[in-house]
């Protein structure tokens, strides 16, 4: 089925263009580079998987919760609109929410695939190309998984948010190569794996936590690809030049805070709309979720040398500062060992079937 049917939401074009500035690299040296990323390199080709196998599509979503989420995961779980709504009106919302938020998934791969095929052509590192092909075939694997969820499963789609496109297109209109790391590798990676967390480890769904589980085994390479060029490169950099990459840090970190609040839904409701998105802003689930998002991306901003004072500033304004001292490594070590387990759950599974 075309997904122009399933939006719920009018779609008047199929495609979005911008200029996406580059300068194409060609790099006639092929045994040297950086030793880290040759690894990560070999890693990527080891964990390569196919979508059509490793998750078992034969699971179905839950009728009136597809995703099995928590009710208190709802921004508006609560408040006086909430507490008036029909069993109907509530089952809606939580399709429309969840629906929403797995779109977003896929249109936000969608970019990280485009994005990474650019930095194949723009960075200069041969061994850096070499990985970043690698994270190509996953971000196609990824638009793939989401693209079944949402066709197969939900069998509707929400287009693209602003907020959403706005973010990418400043990521992929610079002509830096390191412009491109900073926005996907670090910034929107970084907020896609606190995003995909929160699925894999609270949802009662099998198929949608082992989605968002698959993908995340990908993701911490990707994120370990972003940190592991950045912090080599980013010392090199001028006072000013690093200025820069800061100051698109700060607004990048604020326009993320401030603008993922889901509004599709909330006007498609039939609600109170300025009144949810008020309460939704202010609620405590949405706090604790805006916070989480910087979880891995504040302790790598400090690793790759992005922590001026602007961006401490704004760490502090959103409270977040204390995030420096995460332990990076363990949470992306984390986040590919979950994988493993949600696999050798399924063999369990399947060996008690066969019994």
């Amino acid at each position: 089925m075309t997904t122009k049917k399933l939006y719920q939401l009018p779609v008047d074009i199929t495609e979005w263009k911008f200029d996406g500035a580059s300068e194409i690299m060609f790099n006639w040296e092929y045994d040297d580079g950086s030793a880290d990323l040759l690894n990560l390199y070999e890693k990527g080709k080891q964990q390569q998987w196919d979508a059509s196998t490793r998750i078992d599509w034969s699971q179905e979503l839950f009728e009136d919760n597809p995703m099995g989420m928590a009710d208190e995961s709802i921004p508006i779980f609560g408040s006086p609109v909430w507490e008036k709504m029909t069993e109907k009106e509530r089952s809606w919302l939580r399709f429309n929410l969840q629906c929403h938020s797995i779109c977003q998934f896929m249109h936000g791969e969608q970019g990280a695939l485009i994005a990474t095929s650019k930095i194949v052509a723009t960075v200069p590192d041969m061994n850096a190309k070499f990985y970043a092909a690698t994270q190509v075939m996953d971000e196609a694997r990824h638009v793939e998984a989401y693209k079944r969820l949402i066709h197969e499963k939900f069998k509707s789609a929400y287009p693209i948010t602003k907020s959403l496109q706005t973010l990418l297109e400043q990521t992929l209109t610079d002509r830096r190569w390191d412009m491109t790391y900073l926005g996907m590798q670090v910034m929107i990676e970084g907020l896609a794996l606190a995003a995909f967390q929160r699925i894999r480890d609270t949802a009662k769904n099998n198929l949608a936590a082992s989605v968002n589980a698959y993908v995340m085994q990908d993701e911490a390479r990707h994120v370990t690809f972003g940190r592991m060029a950045l912090r080599e490169y980013y010392p090199q950099l001028s006072d000013h030049e690093r200025g820069e990459r800061e100051e698109f840090t700060v607004e990048a970190l604020y326009f993320m805070r401030d603008r993922f609040n889901q509004a599709e839904v909330w006007e498609r409701s039939g609600l109170p709309v300025d009144e949810l998105m008020k309460y939704a802003y202010e609620s405590g689930a949405m706090q604790a979720f805006r916070t989480r998002l910087f979880t891995r991306i504040v302790p790598i901003l400090k690793e790759i040398g992005l922590f001026g004072p602007k961006v401490q500033k704004a760490l502090g304004d959103m409270g977040v500062l204390e995030y420096a001292k995460i332990d990076v490594e363990k949470l992306i070590g984390n986040d590919m060992k979950v994988a493993e387990d949600f696999d050798a759950k399924k063999f369990v599974e399947n060996a008690i079937a066969a019994e």
